[in-house]
């Protein structure tokens, strides 16, 4: 283990120890809050946290005993909920792929490696994600025992996919399961279950479901960063994905898929799908018929090019590419519920720019639109696991009652919303769970 990565874990070690301590109550006094309705800044607002919750706001300061209390002054900064990343694949991000295909992705390399990047994500204001694929639970049960420092994590699990599919995931040597009887190395590992067949594509939920999945991934259709599928390809019959959302929602979740194409889509459409990945090739036709059925879209605006991309990645990513400068503007134009994602994957170097990734949806949106998207809008698709959320509450919102994941912004991100992509400087007070990861401002 490196001596950079053995600091990183003492650190965290001692930031637990000392957060499991921490008192219970925190009043963070004089601070204003981001008004969705009248999009505009609140006056000076005073606000307790008990425990895991928001517990009252109020516009006059708040009477409290100093024992058992954390006082934080705000000094009229910008009090908004924790950003929400909607699609994340957290070992995928943060591995390459020729550590992603080494013989040591043992649990404590998965620990060292994602568990860093991991808490970085969570001091760059990033308090919730949606993991959309891959060997996740191992991570965020370390996570929420406190063992390591991260997100709030809503896992999928492995994906789920065809043969030759966006999830076979197999090297050209490794043969089909079904007829030389030999589990794929990336099934293995959790990263993906190759299912054809209603009854193996049933299995294959319940299995995500078995280890605690709050939504499950189904590849609907082809992808850029797989060797197999053309991107054009519609991926899984109708009777398979309608195995698929069956077993999701006699779990009380629901199933996404990952699509760009208007067949694809419509055919997860009428599967009954709830959320759609990606859709960058959407024609209007199909979104609109999104919109009317009341489907979450959950897009992303990829980066468009790295040094160390796979030339033949490249190619296959040209259409999609093109197609997220047309489709943006369209799901707003026809009222398509929106959610915002990164969708960073083995490139480790993109997850430091998963800030400034917001400020690429300004093309279509107002500040104060984005910063709804990413905190509230997400925050609303997370619950849409009902029952099978891991962290029952409401989050996306600084309103009594709402879970505390809260940041403390330096300025006004209605007026500037690069505020939001340089955390290390301008996120005074980061909070998750009632927990105050950091505090740059004086306790009193």
């Amino acid at each position: 283990m490196r001596l950079g990565q053995l600091l990183t874990l003492f650190l965290c070690i001692v930031f637990l120890q000392a957060i499991q301590g921490q008192e219970k109550q925190v009043l963070i006094e004089n601070v204003k809050l981001i008004d969705f309705t009248s999009q505009m800044l609140t006056s000076p607002r005073y606000v307790l946290i008990k425990g895991s919750t928001i517990q009252h706001i109020s516009a006059s300061p708040i009477k409290a005993k100093d024992n058992d209390l954390i006082r934080i002054d705000g000094k009229g900064k910008t009090l908004m909920p924790g950003l929400i990343d909607a699609h994340v694949h957290l070992v995928f991000g943060a591995l390459t792929m020729p550590q992603m295909m080494t013989n040591d992705l043992s649990e404590e390399f998965l620990f060292n490696t994602v568990g860093s990047s991991a808490q970085q994500m969570l001091m760059r204001g990033f308090t919730s994600v949606r993991d959309v694929g891959g060997p996740i639970f191992p991570l965020k049960a370390a996570i929420d025992k406190g063992k390591l420092l991260g997100p709030r994590i809503w896992p999928s699990g492995a994906t789920i996919s065809q043969t030759a599919g966006h999830g076979d995931f197999r090297t050209p040597e490794e043969k089909s399961r079904r007829f030389f009887g030999v589990v794929s190395r990336a099934e293995r590992y959790g990263a993906t279950f190759i299912a054809d067949g209603r009854a193996e594509v049933l299995t294959a939920v319940r299995e995500n479901l078995r280890f605690g999945a709050s939504q499950i991934k189904l590849m609907a259709g082809g992808g850029t960063s797989s060797a197999y599928d053309p991107v054009d390809v519609t991926q899984y019959t109708l009777d398979e994905m309608k195995a698929a959302v069956e077993a999701a929602e006699d779990w009380g979740t629901y199933v996404t898929v990952h699509a760009y194409t208007p067949r694809a889509i419509q055919r997860a459409i009428e599967a009954g799908v709830r959320c759609i990945e990606h859709g960058q090739l959407l024609d209007e036709e199909t979104l609109q018929l999104i919109a009317k059925n009341n489907i979450w879209l959950s897009l992303q605006n990829l980066v468009e090019d790295t040094p160390d991309m796979d030339p033949q990645r490249r190619i296959k990513r040209k259409p999609v590419i093109e197609g997220q400068e047309k489709v943006w503007p369209m799901a707003k134009k026809y009222g398509v519920k929106l959610a915002w994602g990164t969708d960073f994957l083995f490139e480790p170097d993109l997850n430091k720019l998963q800030n400034a990734f917001i400020l690429r949806l300004q093309k279509w949106f107002t500040n104060v639109e984005i910063i709804k998207m990413v905190t509230h809008d997400n925050g609303e698709l997370l619950q849409l696991s009902g029952l099978r959320s891991p962290y029952p509450g409401k989050l996306g919102s600084v309103e009594e009652g709402a879970l505390a994941d809260l940041i403390l912004v330096d300025g006004d991100p209605l007026k500037d919303l690069k505020l939001l992509t340089d955390p290390d400087k301008n996120f005074l007070v980061i909070m998750k769970d009632g927990q105050i990861y950091k505090n740059t401002l004086q306790k009193h």
